[in-house]
């Protein structure tokens, strides 16, 4: 079982990263949350790692922080709920607020992270208002990065919310406007922040 992996950051997006330890490379998926503070390629990553094991595959999962990783597990443990659509979650609302969102009960906030519907936010909100607890989570500072060209920026964010489950007209409108009110430099993290804040 694979807990924790620290190495060179060979390749990022937001779909997944490539992490070389020692010439082998784990590929790992992550919540957007965890991608924001991603260093640049080349440089030294840590990471703690959910090994998820099916029949077919072994998938690692892997987060910034020790609280992030458990809030991903106890998601895990909602019937309905597989490492896919935690990670969909996690990307969609960061730790801090999934914890007090679930405290208040604030299901219409649960409802609109894409893949999440009415029943699957009440399973949430009856299976974890005990589990959670009181963390202090705060995931939106971004670690800086070199800006790359705009369009790839434009491209790569638009690709995120689409696999976020989120529709192409909708993700288009939301990137688009998020492009407009983000001055100066442009960054694939900045746009993808701008963009689900006007979508959350």
């Amino acid at each position: 079982m694979i807990a924790h992996i620290q190495g060179r950051l060979q390749f990022k997006s937001p779909e997944y990263l490539v992490v070389d330890v020692s010439g082998m490379g784990y590929q790992i998926q992550v919540p957007l949350t965890t991608f924001y503070d991603l260093p640049e390629e080349g440089n030294t990553v840590a990471l703690h790692i959910h090994t998820h094991v099916r029949e077919d595959a072994l998938q690692l999962y892997g987060f910034q922080s020790r609280d992030e990783k458990l809030i991903f597990v106890h998601l895990m443990s909602v019937a309905g709920i597989g490492p896919r659509l935690a990670v969909n979650i996690l990307s969609g609302i960061n730790s801090a607020e999934l914890v007090e969102t679930v405290g208040q009960g604030d299901i219409h906030r649960l409802i609109s992270i894409p893949g999440v519907g009415r029943k699957t936010a009440e399973r949430i909100l009856v299976e974890l208002r005990d589990k959670f607890p009181a963390l202090p989570l705060d995931r939106e500072a971004a670690a800086p990065v070199k800006p790359a060209a705009d369009d790839a920026i434009v491209d790569d964010a638009l690709s995120a919310l689409l696999n976020l489950g989120y529709n192409k007209t909708v993700a288009q409108r939301a990137v688009g406007k998020a492009r407009q009110r983000l001055q100066g430099e442009l960054t694939l993290e900045l746009l993808l922040k701008e963009s689900l804040r006007s979508l959350g």
